[in-house]
């Protein structure tokens, strides 16, 4: 299972959290109304920072893997001029995604997730430059579900507008691959 998969995978467990231990929060939220409110808001923040940290934390280890999935893409020999040099930009703004993300964890006083050592990456099935085009757009379209899955359960809005951003340019690397390979960019009017 790739980091994205397993990304995708947690976004929805916390959604589900999330959702299930709304009806607790209300109930404990009830019973602190009468005493230490601000108490309840602090445990609360703390609770929502350290799920935005794990949530985030997430997405940067799988920017790292897109890094290294283009690094292996770019350096496979078999992409023409125009195909490397698409590859290459969307690596930059891979790159671009693990600097902001590396520095929102920490801002929220988290230890950002580092690149792995190796990847287990396809590369005995990429025999062509449309193969490893099709492994690029399939981790693109990783990304689209987990940013899609991650967005809601932020507890910050402007985490929430990163996150969004982020999506729309892995929505765009996913569509213009698609193109490349000769598939509709767009096939449906929304994405999941």
């Amino acid at each position: 299972m790739t980091i994205r998969e397993k990304w995708i995978l947690e976004a929805g467990a916390l959604s589900r959290r999330t959702l299930l231990r709304g009806g607790t929060l209300s109930a404990a939220a009830i019973g602190l109304l009468a005493g230490a409110p601000a108490l309840f808001a602090s445990r609360r923040a703390d609770a929502s920072a350290e799920q935005d940290v794990r949530i985030l934390n997430t997405a940067l280890a799988a920017e790292h893997e897109a890094v290294a999935a283009y690094q292996v893409g770019a350096e496979s020999g078999l992409l023409k001029k125009d195909a490397l040099d698409l590859a290459v930009q969307f690596q930059g703004q891979h790159k671009e995604h693990v600097e902001l993300l590396t520095s929102t964890v920490r801002k929220l006083g988290g230890s950002p997730a580092g690149e792995k050592a190796s990847y287990q990456f396809p590369v005995e099935k990429l025999k062509t430059q449309e193969d490893v085009l099709r492994f690029a757009a399939g981790l693109e379209k990783g990304a689209v579900s987990a940013y899609l899955g991650a967005i809601p359960i932020l507890g910050s809005g402007d985490l929430a507008k990163a996150a969004a951003s982020i999506l729309g340019d892995e929505a765009m690397h996913w569509a213009v691959l698609r193109y490349v390979l000769g598939e509709n960019p767009v096939p449906h009017a929304f994405v999941s």
